[in-house]
C-alpha cells in the first residue's frame, strides 16, 4: 500500500509542478528593476502595468509586494464558495475550464493566508476559504469513487482536472482488483 500511497504523491506533485509552471496574470504594485532567476530575464515592472508570467516566478514577486494577482485571475474564498455549492449542487462531476482547477485553490490558499497575515482581510476568510476547499475536495472525491466503480465515458473524462485523472486511474485498478478478487471462484 506504501507504493501505491508514493506513486500517487509523486504523480500529484509532478501535476502541480506543471500548474507552477503554468502562466498567470498579475499586475504591478510598485516598480521593480529588471533581474534574472533561473537563466530568465524578468522585468522591468511598471506600476499599475499587467504581467504574465509563470506562477512559481510571480510568487516570489508577489510574496515581496512587487506584483499581486489579476483581478481575472482571483481564486479567493467567495471564488471557492461558488465552485463548493455548484459541486454540492449537481449530482455529477462538473466540468471546470481549468485542468488544473484544484492546484489553483490548493496554491492560492497562500494568497488569503497573506492577506490575513498582513491584516488586510480578517481571519474568517482563510477559514472559510479552507472550509470551502475541504467541501471540494470530500465532494469531487465522491464522485470519483462513484465513477471508479464504472467505465469512464469520453464525456465523464473530460471533467476530471489532471490530478483527479490519476487518482481515477488508481482507484478504478483497485477497486476492480478488490472486486474480482471477492467475486471470482478462484
Amino acid at each position: 500500500m506504501e507504493k501505491i500511497v508514493a506513486k500517487l504523491e509523486d504523480s500529484l506533485n509532478r501535476v502541480n509542478f506543471i500548474f507552477k509552471n503554468e502562466e498567470i496574470t498579475t499586475e504591478c504594485i510598485d516598480d521593480y528593476n529588471r533581474f534574472s532567476i533561473l537563466g530568465g530575464n524578468f522585468g522591468p515592472f511598471e506600476k499599475g502595468e499587467k504581467y504574465n508570467l509563470p506562477f512559481f516566478v510571480a510568487l516570489s514577486l508577489i510574496e515581496n509586494n512587487i506584483l499581486k494577482i489579476a483581478i481575472n485571475e482571483k481564486c479567493d474564498n467567495v471564488d471557492v464558495q461558488r465552485y463548493a455549492i455548484s459541486e454540492r449542487d449537481n449530482q455529477m462531476l462538473l466540468q471546470r475550464d481549468n485542468l488544473y482547477f484544484l492546484n489553483k485553490i490548493k496554491e492560492f490558499k497562500f494568497f488569503i493566508e497573506k492577506e490575513v497575515e498582513e491584516k488586510n482581510k480578517p481571519k474568517i476568510n482563510s477559514d472559510r476559504f479552507t472550509s470551502y476547499s475541504t467541501n471540494i475536495v470530500d465532494s469531487r472525491l465522491l464522485k470519483l469513487l462513484k465513477l471508479a466503480k464504472s467505465n469512464l465515458s469520453v464525456e465523464d473524462e473530460r471533467r476530471l482536472t489532471s490530478s483527479e485523472m490519476i487518482l481515477f486511474n488508481k482507484l478504478s485498478e483497485l477497486i476492480k482488483g478488490w472486486r474480482t478478487f471477492f467475486l471470482n471462484n478462484k
